[in-house]
């Protein structure tokens, strides 16, 4: 199957992106043709600092490394190396009904917090129909919040075929339902906008303070606790093996084990699980000419299904 996915470029990520994107993409890159972009042009939406956008964008490039996408199983590149992604979703764009749009629950909720109701954040479910469908793309893996922009990739998909002819494949999300929703230190989803996320890439000290201030309950110590109802255990099943984490229940529910006591155990686990990736990022950070190549690389490939997909657009709609 041809797997497509992205993140927006929106500074260093956490374990929310790790959890809820990142591993999916290791996992499936074997098996699978993946294509696996940075959506630098979605993040202008929110970014609009030049250099920020750069530096996020190569962020996230060295991040996709890190955790283990091999650039020869996988074309990763940057959105904006793809210069008929726009075209198409000027296209789609066409034939995209407003009440479509209007129902996006992405576009209520960004208003309803404040962002500025433009063009961009307006049309984004469009912008990612045409990341989709530019490459014919069978799967997306995607956390639960993105799943309803995969149904209207699929809807505009559709639209497109019955007035022009067969074009677009129809492309299914794929979500994990064990990592649809990755808990922040408040309980809950964690993000960026809320502050409440934990990066295997800040330093050591960065980690352990933000552990630390992982939200509990007032049970005291001696007393028996629901680790289903903790946040500190809700993050530290996502890391650990089944025995650890029956370990780890046990501790909770005989009692005579503190959060405190959890929050260490969660922050060696941290530590321990990610300490291949982590020396993998900082490595990279002193090599971004391998970085640049690899984006390269990617856009060459990601271009050849893009310009071959739009022939056939611009044949069938009569451009």
């Amino acid at each position: 199957m041809r797997i497509l996915s992205g993140i927006q470029p929106s500074g260093i990520l956490h374990l929310g992106n790790y959890f809820g994107a990142m591993k999916q993409f290791v996992d499936l890159q074997d098996a699978n043709e993946s294509f696996i972009f940075i959506a630098n042009y979605h993040a202008m939406n929110t970014i609009k600092e030049p250099k920020v956008l750069r530096e996020n964008t190569l962020e996230v490039a060295i991040s996709y490394l890190s955790v283990g996408l091999d650039p020869k199983k996988v074309a990763i590149f940057r959105q904006s190396d793809i210069r008929e992604v726009c075209e198409l979703t000027w296209i789609l764009g066409t034939l995209t009904p407003m009440g479509l749009l209007e129902r996006a629950h992405s576009y209520k909720d960004k208003i309803a917090k404040g962002f500025s109701p433009d063009l961009g954040l307006f049309a984004y479910p469009v912008l990612m129909a045409s990341d989709i469908l530019i490459y014919q793309s069978d799967v997306v893996p995607v956390g639960k919040d993105q799943k309803q922009h995969v149904e209207i990739a699929r809807d505009i998909a559709i639209k497109f075929n019955n007035t022009y002819g067969e074009t677009f494949k129809l492309p299914n999300p794929k979500i994990e339902d064990s990592t649809a929703i990755i808990p922040g230190i408040d309980g809950q989803k964690m993000s960026k906008s809320y502050n409440n996320f934990i990066s295997p890439f800040w330093s050591e000290g960065e980690i352990k303070k933000q552990v630390m201030r992982i939200v509990t309950d007032s049970t005291p110590v001696e007393e028996p606790k629901d680790p289903d109802k903790c946040n500190v255990y809700n993050i530290y099943k996502l890391l650990a093996t089944k025995s650890e984490i029956d370990d780890i229940r046990a501790k909770y529910t005989n009692g005579g084990f503190g959060y405190g006591d959890a929050k260490k155990m969660l922050l060696a686990k941290i530590l321990d699980y990610f300490a291949p990736i982590r020396k993998r990022y900082f490595e990279l950070k002193n090599d971004l000419g391998t970085v640049e190549a690899v984006l390269k690389d990617g856009a060459e490939r990601a271009s050849l299904l893009a310009n071959k997909t739009m022939e056939s657009v611009r044949k069938n709609v009569g451009l």
